[in-house]
Protein backbone atom coordinates (compact mmCIF):
# COMPACT_ATOMS: atom_id res chain seq x y z
CA UNK A 1 0.00 0.00 0.00
CA UNK A 2 1.67 3.16 -1.08
CA UNK A 3 2.29 5.88 1.74
CA UNK A 4 0.68 9.08 2.74
CA UNK A 5 3.34 11.52 0.57
CA UNK A 6 3.01 8.94 -2.29
CA UNK A 7 -0.60 9.19 -2.65
CA UNK A 8 -0.33 12.96 -2.60
CA UNK A 9 2.13 13.12 -5.06
CA UNK A 10 -0.04 11.41 -7.36
CA UNK A 11 -3.36 12.35 -6.54
CA UNK A 12 -3.10 16.45 -5.98
CA UNK A 13 -5.62 17.96 -3.97
CA UNK A 14 -8.85 19.60 -5.43
CA UNK A 15 -9.00 22.69 -6.05
CA UNK A 16 -10.14 25.81 -3.54
CA UNK A 17 -13.50 26.97 -3.06
CA UNK A 18 -11.98 30.46 -3.63
CA UNK A 19 -10.01 29.38 -7.25
CA UNK A 20 -13.40 27.42 -8.40
CA UNK A 21 -14.99 30.82 -7.38
CA UNK A 22 -12.95 32.94 -9.51
CA UNK A 23 -12.82 30.86 -12.47
CA UNK A 24 -16.53 31.03 -12.45
CA UNK A 25 -16.44 34.91 -11.93
CA UNK A 26 -13.97 34.86 -14.96
CA UNK A 27 -16.31 32.52 -17.12
CA UNK A 28 -19.30 34.67 -16.30
CA UNK A 29 -17.23 37.97 -17.19
CA UNK A 30 -16.42 36.44 -20.54
CA UNK A 31 -19.83 35.69 -21.32
CA UNK A 32 -21.07 39.20 -20.73
CA UNK A 33 -18.26 40.40 -22.49
CA UNK A 34 -19.62 38.26 -25.91
CA UNK A 35 -23.27 38.83 -25.57
CA UNK A 36 -25.30 41.05 -27.60
CA UNK A 37 -24.97 45.39 -27.23
CA UNK A 38 -26.89 46.97 -24.30
CA UNK A 39 -29.38 48.39 -26.17
CA UNK A 40 -31.73 48.14 -23.03
CA UNK A 41 -28.75 50.16 -21.22
CA UNK A 42 -28.78 52.60 -23.96
CA UNK A 43 -32.04 54.28 -23.89
CA UNK A 44 -33.25 57.27 -26.51
CA UNK A 45 -36.77 57.73 -24.82
CA UNK A 46 -38.78 58.85 -22.06
CA UNK A 47 -40.18 55.25 -21.25
CA UNK A 48 -36.61 53.26 -22.11
CA UNK A 49 -34.81 55.88 -19.74
CA UNK A 50 -37.41 55.32 -16.76
CA UNK A 51 -37.29 51.44 -17.25
CA UNK A 52 -33.53 51.57 -16.83
CA UNK A 53 -33.94 53.25 -13.58
CA UNK A 54 -36.02 50.61 -12.82
CA UNK A 55 -33.74 48.43 -13.98
CA UNK A 56 -30.77 49.80 -11.77
CA UNK A 57 -33.27 50.80 -9.04
CA UNK A 58 -33.96 46.90 -8.55
CA UNK A 59 -30.48 45.65 -9.07
CA UNK A 60 -29.26 47.69 -6.45
CA UNK A 61 -31.75 46.68 -3.75
CA UNK A 62 -31.45 42.98 -4.29
CA UNK A 63 -27.26 43.22 -4.36
CA UNK A 64 -28.36 44.97 -1.08
CA UNK A 65 -28.92 41.35 0.36
CA UNK A 66 -26.75 39.49 -1.78
CA UNK A 67 -23.28 41.29 -1.05
CA UNK A 68 -23.63 40.92 2.45
CA UNK A 69 -25.25 36.90 1.82
CA UNK A 70 -21.58 36.22 -0.17
CA UNK A 71 -19.63 38.16 2.47
CA UNK A 72 -20.96 36.18 5.48
CA UNK A 73 -20.63 33.05 3.98
CA UNK A 74 -17.10 33.45 2.89
CA UNK A 75 -16.59 34.76 6.17
CA UNK A 76 -18.17 32.06 8.45
CA UNK A 77 -16.44 29.27 6.11
CA UNK A 78 -13.08 31.06 6.90
CA UNK A 79 -14.14 32.07 10.96
CA UNK A 80 -15.36 28.14 11.72
CA UNK A 81 -12.15 26.48 9.25
CA UNK A 82 -10.86 23.31 10.98
CA UNK A 83 -7.64 25.11 11.88
CA UNK A 84 -9.26 27.81 13.60
CA UNK A 85 -8.79 26.98 17.53
CA UNK A 86 -10.47 30.76 18.41
CA UNK A 87 -14.10 29.61 16.42
CA UNK A 88 -16.61 28.14 19.47
CA UNK A 89 -18.08 24.92 18.79
CA UNK A 90 -22.15 25.44 20.44
CA UNK A 91 -23.43 21.69 19.58
CA UNK A 92 -26.51 22.36 21.78
CA UNK A 93 -27.49 26.22 20.01
CA UNK A 94 -30.73 26.38 18.58
CA UNK A 95 -31.96 29.47 18.45
CA UNK A 96 -31.33 33.16 18.75
CA UNK A 97 -34.06 35.93 18.55
CA UNK A 98 -31.46 38.56 17.00
CA UNK A 99 -30.70 36.17 13.88
CA UNK A 100 -34.15 35.93 13.53
CA UNK A 101 -35.19 39.31 12.84
CA UNK A 102 -31.58 39.87 10.49
CA UNK A 103 -32.73 36.49 8.55
CA UNK A 104 -36.43 37.69 8.37
CA UNK A 105 -36.22 41.30 8.34
CA UNK A 106 -33.63 42.06 5.66
CA UNK A 107 -35.36 40.30 3.10
CA UNK A 108 -38.89 41.16 4.24
CA UNK A 109 -37.60 44.88 3.78
CA UNK A 110 -36.10 43.59 -0.24
CA UNK A 111 -39.52 42.50 -0.84
CA UNK A 112 -41.39 45.16 0.44
CA UNK A 113 -38.92 47.56 -1.79
CA UNK A 114 -38.80 45.43 -4.70
CA UNK A 115 -42.42 45.36 -4.85
CA UNK A 116 -42.83 49.04 -4.35
CA UNK A 117 -40.88 49.97 -7.24
CA UNK A 118 -42.78 47.15 -9.42
CA UNK A 119 -45.96 48.44 -8.27
CA UNK A 120 -45.27 52.11 -8.48
CA UNK A 121 -43.54 52.02 -12.52
CA UNK A 122 -45.94 48.96 -13.89
CA UNK A 123 -48.88 51.92 -13.39
CA UNK A 124 -46.56 55.03 -14.07
CA UNK A 125 -45.30 53.35 -17.64
CA UNK A 126 -48.53 51.46 -18.74
CA UNK A 127 -48.05 50.85 -22.50
CA UNK A 128 -51.41 52.68 -22.94
CA UNK A 129 -50.10 56.04 -20.79
CA UNK A 130 -48.95 58.89 -23.15
CA UNK A 131 -45.69 59.95 -23.20
CA UNK A 132 -45.17 63.22 -21.62
CA UNK A 133 -44.89 65.91 -24.43
CA UNK A 134 -46.42 69.37 -26.01
CA UNK A 135 -46.51 67.61 -29.27
CA UNK A 136 -49.13 66.03 -31.15
CA UNK A 137 -48.54 62.08 -31.40
CA UNK A 138 -48.23 60.41 -34.86
CA UNK A 139 -50.59 57.26 -35.44
CA UNK A 140 -48.38 54.57 -36.58
CA UNK A 141 -50.75 50.76 -37.15
CA UNK A 142 -48.45 47.77 -36.68
CA UNK A 143 -48.86 44.24 -38.27
CA UNK A 144 -46.70 41.42 -37.50
CA UNK A 145 -46.97 39.07 -40.38
CA UNK A 146 -45.19 35.57 -41.66
CA UNK A 147 -42.44 36.83 -41.31
CA UNK A 148 -42.10 40.95 -41.55
CA UNK A 149 -43.58 43.63 -40.29
CA UNK A 150 -45.90 46.14 -41.52
CA UNK A 151 -46.45 49.78 -40.69
CA UNK A 152 -49.68 51.70 -41.61
CA UNK A 153 -49.40 55.23 -41.50
CA UNK A 154 -53.10 56.54 -41.39
CA UNK A 155 -52.77 60.03 -41.35
CA UNK A 156 -50.47 60.31 -43.85
CA UNK A 157 -51.90 57.62 -45.99
CA UNK A 158 -48.78 56.05 -46.88
CA UNK A 159 -47.37 52.01 -45.21
CA UNK A 160 -43.96 50.48 -45.10
CA UNK A 161 -42.70 47.18 -44.57
CA UNK A 162 -39.95 46.28 -42.05
CA UNK A 163 -39.20 50.05 -41.44
CA UNK A 164 -40.00 52.77 -39.67
CA UNK A 165 -39.24 56.26 -40.07
CA UNK A 166 -40.60 58.69 -37.19
CA UNK A 167 -39.95 62.15 -36.61
CA UNK A 168 -37.66 62.60 -33.32
CA UNK A 169 -38.93 64.42 -30.20
CA UNK A 170 -42.88 63.91 -31.14
CA UNK A 171 -44.95 60.70 -29.36
CA UNK A 172 -45.63 57.69 -31.21
CA UNK A 173 -49.40 56.05 -30.38
CA UNK A 174 -48.83 52.49 -32.16
CA UNK A 175 -51.79 49.97 -32.46
CA UNK A 176 -50.48 47.03 -32.91
CA UNK A 177 -52.02 43.53 -33.98
CA UNK A 178 -50.97 40.48 -35.42
CA UNK A 179 -52.50 38.49 -38.85
CA UNK A 180 -51.01 35.44 -38.15
CA UNK A 181 -49.51 34.16 -34.94
CA UNK A 182 -48.95 35.32 -31.68
CA UNK A 183 -46.02 37.79 -31.90
CA UNK A 184 -44.07 40.78 -29.56
CA UNK A 185 -43.10 44.00 -30.90
CA UNK A 186 -39.71 45.51 -29.20
CA UNK A 187 -37.57 47.88 -29.85
CA UNK A 188 -35.24 47.28 -27.19
CA UNK A 189 -33.39 51.48 -27.01
CA UNK A 190 -37.05 52.89 -27.23
CA UNK A 191 -38.54 50.83 -24.65
CA UNK A 192 -41.50 48.43 -24.14
CA UNK A 193 -41.73 44.98 -25.36
CA UNK A 194 -45.64 44.25 -26.13
CA UNK A 195 -47.72 41.32 -27.45
CA UNK A 196 -49.23 41.44 -31.04
CA UNK A 197 -52.34 38.92 -31.04
CA UNK A 198 -54.61 37.97 -34.00
CA UNK A 199 -58.37 39.55 -33.14
CA UNK A 200 -57.05 41.94 -30.68
CA UNK A 201 -55.61 45.95 -30.68
CA UNK A 202 -52.53 46.33 -27.95
CA UNK A 203 -51.74 50.23 -27.51
CA UNK A 204 -48.22 50.96 -27.24
CA UNK A 205 -46.59 54.83 -26.65
CA UNK A 206 -42.97 55.12 -27.00
CA UNK A 207 -40.67 58.67 -27.85
CA UNK A 208 -37.56 58.89 -29.60
CA UNK A 209 -35.67 61.67 -28.20
CA UNK A 210 -32.83 62.16 -30.52
CA UNK A 211 -32.29 61.31 -34.15
CA UNK A 212 -30.56 57.83 -34.98
CA UNK A 213 -31.13 54.74 -35.86
CA UNK A 214 -32.47 51.58 -33.88
CA UNK A 215 -33.32 48.13 -34.06
CA UNK A 216 -36.31 46.81 -33.66
CA UNK A 217 -37.32 43.27 -33.59
CA UNK A 218 -39.72 39.90 -32.95
CA UNK A 219 -39.25 39.07 -29.18
CA UNK A 220 -41.68 35.88 -29.69
CA UNK A 221 -40.42 32.76 -31.86
CA UNK A 222 -42.92 32.13 -34.85
CA UNK A 223 -41.30 29.60 -37.25
CA UNK A 224 -39.00 29.34 -39.30
CA UNK A 225 -38.45 33.10 -40.75
CA UNK A 226 -38.38 34.32 -36.65
CA UNK A 227 -34.60 34.89 -36.96
CA UNK A 228 -34.76 37.47 -39.79
CA UNK A 229 -37.83 39.21 -38.18
CA UNK A 230 -36.48 42.62 -37.52
CA UNK A 231 -36.81 46.29 -38.68
CA UNK A 232 -35.04 49.44 -38.02
CA UNK A 233 -36.57 52.81 -36.52
CA UNK A 234 -34.89 55.54 -38.29
CA UNK A 235 -35.93 58.94 -36.24
CA UNK A 236 -35.69 61.81 -38.42
CA UNK A 237 -35.56 65.47 -38.04
CA UNK A 238 -39.30 66.55 -38.92
CA UNK A 239 -38.36 67.93 -42.15
CA UNK A 240 -37.12 64.87 -43.25
CA UNK A 241 -40.20 62.78 -41.99
CA UNK A 242 -42.38 65.41 -44.36
CA UNK A 243 -39.88 64.67 -46.96
CA UNK A 244 -39.78 60.94 -46.43
CA UNK A 245 -43.71 61.19 -46.52
CA UNK A 246 -43.74 63.00 -49.74
CA UNK A 247 -41.72 61.37 -51.43
CA UNK A 248 -43.32 57.69 -50.50
CA UNK A 249 -46.58 59.35 -51.21
CA UNK A 250 -44.90 59.69 -55.28
CA UNK A 251 -43.51 55.71 -55.22
CA UNK A 252 -44.58 52.26 -55.52
CA UNK A 253 -47.74 49.89 -55.22
CA UNK A 254 -50.63 51.29 -53.09
CA UNK A 255 -51.73 49.36 -50.41
CA UNK A 256 -55.20 47.88 -50.25
CA UNK A 257 -57.16 44.46 -49.99
CA UNK A 258 -55.21 42.78 -52.95
CA UNK A 259 -51.49 43.97 -52.55
CA UNK A 260 -52.04 43.12 -49.16
CA UNK A 261 -53.58 39.71 -49.60
CA UNK A 262 -49.86 39.12 -51.66
CA UNK A 263 -47.92 40.98 -48.60
CA UNK A 264 -49.61 38.44 -46.28
CA UNK A 265 -48.27 34.99 -47.53
CA UNK A 266 -45.12 33.68 -46.02
CA UNK A 267 -41.64 35.04 -47.03
CA UNK A 268 -38.43 35.45 -45.47
CA UNK A 269 -35.51 38.27 -45.55
CA UNK A 270 -38.29 40.04 -46.69
CA UNK A 271 -36.61 43.84 -47.76
CA UNK A 272 -37.19 47.09 -46.69
CA UNK A 273 -39.84 48.94 -48.79
CA UNK A 274 -42.65 51.37 -48.88
CA UNK A 275 -46.42 51.50 -50.45
CA UNK A 276 -48.21 54.24 -51.35
CA UNK A 277 -52.05 55.32 -50.77
CA UNK A 278 -52.75 53.16 -47.90
CA UNK A 279 -55.72 51.90 -47.68
CA UNK A 280 -56.92 53.77 -43.73
CA UNK A 281 -59.75 51.00 -43.08
CA UNK A 282 -57.42 48.03 -44.05
CA UNK A 283 -55.94 47.83 -40.17
CA UNK A 284 -59.53 47.95 -38.82
CA UNK A 285 -60.16 45.08 -41.58
CA UNK A 286 -57.28 42.56 -40.28
CA UNK A 287 -58.18 43.29 -36.50
CA UNK A 288 -61.75 42.22 -37.15
CA UNK A 289 -60.87 39.81 -39.53
CA UNK A 290 -62.84 40.51 -42.03
CA UNK A 291 -60.08 40.09 -44.06
CA UNK A 292 -59.51 36.25 -43.03
CA UNK A 293 -55.96 35.65 -41.14
CA UNK A 294 -53.11 34.37 -42.35
CA UNK A 295 -52.81 30.39 -41.64
CA UNK A 296 -49.69 31.06 -39.90
CA UNK A 297 -46.47 28.92 -39.71
CA UNK A 298 -46.73 25.24 -40.66
CA UNK A 299 -43.96 22.53 -41.79
CA UNK A 300 -43.05 22.33 -45.32
CA UNK A 301 -44.49 25.19 -46.62
CA UNK A 302 -42.30 27.17 -49.25
CA UNK A 303 -41.44 30.90 -48.22
CA UNK A 304 -42.87 33.29 -51.13
CA UNK A 305 -40.18 35.96 -52.22
CA UNK A 306 -42.47 39.15 -52.16
CA UNK A 307 -39.36 41.28 -52.68
CA UNK A 308 -40.08 42.53 -56.01
CA UNK A 309 -41.87 46.18 -54.69
CA UNK A 310 -40.33 48.87 -54.45
CA UNK A 311 -37.43 49.42 -52.16
CA UNK A 312 -36.08 52.08 -50.28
Amino acid sequence: MPSTKDDMTNHPPPLRPLYRLAQAAAVQVLLLLSACQPAVLDPHGFVGRSERTILIDSLAIMLAIVIPTVCATLGFAWWFRASNSRAKYLPDWAYSGEIELVVWGIPLLTILLLGGVAWLSSHELDPANPVPSNAKPIEIQGVSLDWKWLFIYPDQHVASVNQLVVPAGVPLHFRLTSASVLNVFFVPQLGSMIYTMNGMTSTLNLIADDPGTFLGRSAHYSGDGFSDMHFEVRAVPADQFAAWVTSTRGTGQALDAGSYAQLARQSTNVAPSTYRDADPSLFGKIVSQQIPPAPGPQVGLPSVDVSNRTEQ
